[in-house]
């Protein structure tokens, strides 16, 4: 398989031709405006088509919040594909990684040579069949509050958007803060996908700006999710501001 469509109407629309894999698509825009679950859209499609997926999501607490997050957005039940899942779960206190327990093991992938062991972890764990496996690393400019990793991290980023052959990748990044550095990632992404919010009534849009080997349409979409899946987006932000970046800011 080498291309992917999301089997939803107002996605699929906008790339008529799909968008081509393995490749490294890019999820971007201010905070709060609903990345996670227009990448949870990407992901289930993905595991419906008989494809892998890890999990990075450094927003969240917990994994518990993902599989909520899917059940809600794209009604798919993560534990009915739980031999094709690992999730890496973000713990700044450790040096290295825990053993897996399950699908799942912790790890401080703010350090990049943890990075690389997590990712390497997580990809053995899981089948790489149908499309293959899909790095779902969400709000990753949070890695760029570090003072110690931020510039190594972001070459890190680089070489795998560059260089990427063997697995696609969804990026989410917020350009609420480090906005230029996000930018450089956006101008060298696959794929590329804005995305905004609109207040009173709370709404989500995006657009397509960019898709390597096919065309697109230029317009932006309302992103039809329903008000309590809305507002799981202004809580996760909330959660992010609040206790991950004071975290990442000491290592």
């Amino acid at each position: 398989m080498d291309r992917l469509w999301t089997k939803q109407d107002w996605f699929d629309r906008l790339i008529p031709q799909g968008l081509a894999i393995p490749a490294t698509i890019m999820l971007s825009g201010p905070g709060g405006s609903g990345k996670p679950l227009i990448g949870n859209v990407i992901v289930a499609s993905w595991l419906r088509q008989g494809g892998s997926v890890v999990f990075m999501s450094l927003q969240y607490p917990d994994h518990k919040f993902i599989v909520a997050g899917l059940k809600n957005v794209s009604q798919l039940d993560l534990e009915d594909y739980s031999d094709r899942v690992a999730f890496i779960e973000l713990d700044a206190t450790l040096n290295g990684m825990t053993e897996p327990v399950g699908n799942r093991f912790k790890a401080n992938v703010v350090i990049p040579s943890v990075w690389d062991q997590a990712l390497q972890k997580a990809c053995s764990m899981v089948p790489n069949e149908g499309p293959g496996i899909l790095i779902f690393a969400s709000a990753i400019n949070l890695l760029l509050f570090s003072p110690t990793y931020e510039k190594e991290l972001m070459e890190k980023l680089k070489l795998t958007i560059q260089e990427n052959t063997q697995y696609t990748y969804l990026f989410s990044a917020s350009t609420t803060a480090k906005a230029e550095r996000i930018a450089e990632l956006e101008a060298i992404a696959d794929h590329l996908i804005l995305t905004r919010s609109e207040k009173s009534p709370f709404r989500l849009f995006m657009e397509f700006k960019r898709v390597r080997d096919g065309q697109f349409l230029p317009e932006e979409v309302h992103v039809p999710f329903a008000d309590d899946v809305l507002a799981e987006t202004k809580e996760i932000a909330e959660h992010s501001r609040m206790r991950v970046i004071p975290i990442i800011s000491k290592i």
